[in-house]
């Protein structure tokens, strides 16, 4: 019955992630309700070995219909690596309370702004080339790779926001990019959890399956549906993500002030 549960929301999770990331809003809530006892890292590391495969699978399907800028997006693959690997060094060394409290307003700012600029992220119109692209690029990879790695919630939003704001790409430009770099990124956190034995490998292979059927058919439906539908799912994943985070954030609160 756990098993069935957490392949279940990993169908769920890889259908939502390919379209606009944001996947692990359902899976990372379903595997502590399937495994209460587990050790938090484990559940963390087993959801990376799922999800890496979709994201992988989405990056793929998006590369074959959308043109890439890889000669920008590859050097920033590099710095989200970077950034990742970073990010989950400081996880250890510092506390993460206060990004847990920052994240929803942080997350409402960028929903507000969205909703504000109506043609934003509605046409593809790069506002750079050469170095002046990659530079941007990487720093974009970077930064928000250092994110994932020390906290999480929300990478796939903030990639696509950032690609979509600062380089001008639609929506389905910049989903697209956004696996590329999260793919990196999950990588990089998912050695990490299997070197140090927080990884579930055969419930991983059991979700992984079925987050590349979700994956196949999220990517589908925003190819089909262009960069409008890619639009409106993230407005409602970022809502539901300021949902989310700001419980947590009240919580956190809580316990800060108690």
């Amino acid at each position: 019955m756990e098993l069935l549960l957490a392949v279940t929301a990993s169908l769920a999770a890889g259908f939502i992630d390919a379209i606009v990331g944001g996947g692990g809003l359902i899976l990372v809530p379903a595997l502590f309700a399937a495994y209460p006892a587990a050790a938090p890292a484990t559940l963390f590391g087993t959801n990376k070995g799922a999800a890496i495969w979709g994201t992988a699978l989405a990056t793929w399907r998006y590369a074959r219909r959308v043109e890439l800028r890889w000669a920008s997006l590859l050097p920033a693959v590099g710095t989200a690596l970077l950034g990742s690997t970073l990010g989950a060094w400081g996880a250890t060394q510092v506390d993460a309370r206060l990004w847990r409290i920052a994240l929803p307003v942080i997350l409402l700012g960028l929903l507000v702004y969205t909703l504000a600029k109506k043609n934003l992220g509605r046409a593809h119109a790069p506002a750079y080339s050469g170095s002046a692209e990659a530079l941007r690029a990487m720093a974009i990879g970077g930064g928000i790779g250092l994110y994932d790695g020390f906290f999480g919630p929300g990478t796939g939003s903030f990639f696509i926001f950032l690609f979509v704001r600062v380089l001008g790409y639609d929506f389905l430009h910049a989903s697209a990019s956004a696996k590329l770099l999260n793919t990196a990124t999950n990588a990089a956190a998912l050695t990490l959890f299997a070197a140090t034995g927080h990884l579930w490998w055969g419930v991983a292979a059991c979700m992984a399956v079925a987050n590349m059927l979700g994956s196949w058919l999220g990517a589908h439906l925003a190819l089909a549906r262009g960069a409008g539908f890619v639009r409106g799912v993230f407005l409602v994943v970022v809502s539901a993500l300021i949902v989310k985070t700001g419980w947590d954030a009240a919580i956190t609160w809580t316990t800060v002030m108690a």
